[in-house]
């Protein structure tokens, strides 16, 4: 599952509560910790945090009106969402001037074309390394389980540049460089946080590199979940299958595919295309029909060549008719 903007609000303002009990009577330590989550939630100002704290705070309020609310608002009520969002994000920039999602959260909102974004991306992205290598390294704590956390922490914001980046990069048809970014983060994040192999799956496809997709299967597989392949993973299995004409096999992967995710037939049928999370990819439960969902709107890329009369690309129209056909498919592997 990708970030979760409030979730990790949560860690930050926990592990700085955590130090400040460092050194106290263990037993008055282990109460005060008790009060943490309702003082979190009802009372945040009563707890220790730094400018770039309350920045983040602010970047995850954001998240959820622009990637959460948004997308499901009525044109009047989007308006206001929108410009709340961009107000959260200027003053989380003004609290701390390297509060790297907020620069890129609003660049988004700001950039005229998916090129320019890229670019500014592009651009940008080694200086965010280094800022968030710093912050790494100036990381602190007494607990090695903590010590690794903060310094994970510390380098979110590069993984998600370099994930927003990669996502970029297929929109903009640069599917290879996609790919290296995507190994890139790989190599320095192996737990794929960010599920950056999602984008490096859709990619291959697009470049239509059976062999470099099995590779890259090979390599992720220790990240499947309950041994299922996920959803953009099999597109763009059915995605090359249906290239090179395999429609028997097309259809095989296709009801392995209905037979992985509740209510597939349905997904697949409509075909409903989401905005690209802001923040980072929309954090849904692995292996849920929302995943299917949101899948199926990043794959769109793929489903949408080549539009035919029904305004449907060649594979989207084949994948709708074909997981309508009924109930045949449920269960099927």
């Amino acid at each position: 599952m990708s970030y979760d903007p409030h979730r990790e609000d949560y860690q930050r303002l926990g592990l700085r509560f955590a130090r400040s009990l460092d050194g106290k009577d263990p037993a008055a330590a282990t109460r005060a910790f008790a009060s943490f989550s309702r003082r979190f939630s009802q009372n945040r100002d009563s707890l220790p945090q730094s400018d770039a704290d309350r920045a983040f705070h602010l970047v995850a309020e954001a998240a959820t009106l622009i990637d959460y609310e948004l997308p499901f608002a009525d044109d009047d009520h989007a308006e206001q969402l929108i410009d709340q969002g961009h107000h959260l994000l200027d003053e989380a920039i003004a609290l701390d001037e390297r509060c790297h999602d907020a620069i890129r959260m609003k660049q988004a909102a700001e950039s005229h074309s998916f090129e320019s974004y890229y670019d500014f991306l592009a651009s940008n992205a080694d200086s965010v390394r280094a800022s968030c290598e710093e912050a790494r390294a100036q990381t602190h704590d007494e607990s090695p389980e903590r010590a690794l956390l903060e310094a994970d922490i510390a380098m979110r914001p590069y993984y998600r540049w370099l994930a927003t980046q990669a996502g970029k990069a297929v929109i903009c048809g640069r599917n290879r460089e996609a790919i290296r970014l995507g190994e890139k983060l790989l190599d320095l994040d192996p737990q794929d946080s960010s599920d950056v192999r999602f984008t490096c799956a859709i990619a291959y496809a697009k470049l239509e590199d059976e062999a470099g997709l099995e590779r890259f299967a090979a390599r992720t597989k220790p990240l499947m979940r309950a041994g299922t392949e996920d959803a953009w993973m099999q597109l763009a299995r059915i995605s090359l299958a249906h290239k090179r004409h395999d429609m028997d096999e097309a259809s095989r992967l296709l009801g392995r595919l209905i037979g992985s995710y509740p209510h597939a037939a349905l997904a697949l049928t409509s075909q409903k295309e989401l905005p690209d999370g802001v923040f980072a990819r929309l954090a849904v439960a692995p292996l849920s029909e929302d995943e299917l969902i949101l899948a199926v709107s990043e794959g769109t890329v793929l489903l949408q060549e080549g539009r035919d009369d029904a305004g449907r690309g060649v594979l989207g129209t084949w994948v709708a008719r074909h997981a309508g056909l009924g109930s045949s498919w449920e269960g099927r592997r």
